[in-house]
């Protein structure tokens, strides 16, 4: 039996921030007030992240310029990692750098390699403002590394090179949303 809600049950679906919207762009701010308006925004996210059916949601990517993530993301071994990090950095980015498939709400119905190291190590806070560590392996540690860079205002495709970039730059054009493109021109 469960001793807790599901993340997400008590929050609203939000609109999705789309490639081109400024706030997607711009570095994030830290957050400087906890309570009931940050618990609401950590169980939308959820809800949010639920509905697009992803695994990993940064604040900006509903339209808030807040440092917060939420994740539901397994890692290659398929353990689920589960939470959510308030002000986070990056402690440690290390091993391995494989390029794999990365995709991204934002980006909907698109994805390209991108090379990333294989562990990830996030500190910061929860809601309620204790202290949170979160090591990631494999897939879970690109989703942190993923969450991380849309804070700082960056998306997964700024990290696409060489005719990867240009192939995914065409295919942005053909979307209905992406007018944005020009983020990308090299």
């Amino acid at each position: 039996m469960r001793n807790r809600p599901i993340p997400g049950s008590s929050g609203i679906v939000r609109t999705m921030t789309l490639l081109g919207d400024p706030v997607l762009h711009a570095p994030c701010a830290p957050v400087t007030e906890f309570g009931p308006e940050l618990d609401g925004l950590v169980e939308s996210m959820f809800a949010t992240m639920y509905a697009a059916h992803g695994v990993g949601l940064a604040a900006n990517q509903v339209g808030v310029g807040l440092r917060v993530f939420v994740y539901d993301c397994p890692d290659d071994e398929e353990a689920r990692h589960l939470g959510h990090v308030v002000n986070p950095r990056l402690v440690e980015a290390d091993g391995e750098e494989y390029r794999g498939p990365e995709g991204c709400l934002s980006l909907p119905g698109l994805e390209a390699p991108v090379a990333r190291f294989d562990r990830a190590v996030v500190e910061g806070v929860r809601t309620d403002g204790t202290p949170v560590r979160v090591e990631g392996t494999g897939f879970f540690a690109r989703c942190l590394l993923h969450e991380l860079d849309h804070l700082e205002g960056r998306v997964y495709a700024e990290r696409v090179t060489g005719w990867r970039r240009s192939r995914l730059v065409r295919a942005i054009r053909k979307r209905p949303w992406g007018a944005g493109a020009s983020v990308l021109e090299v």
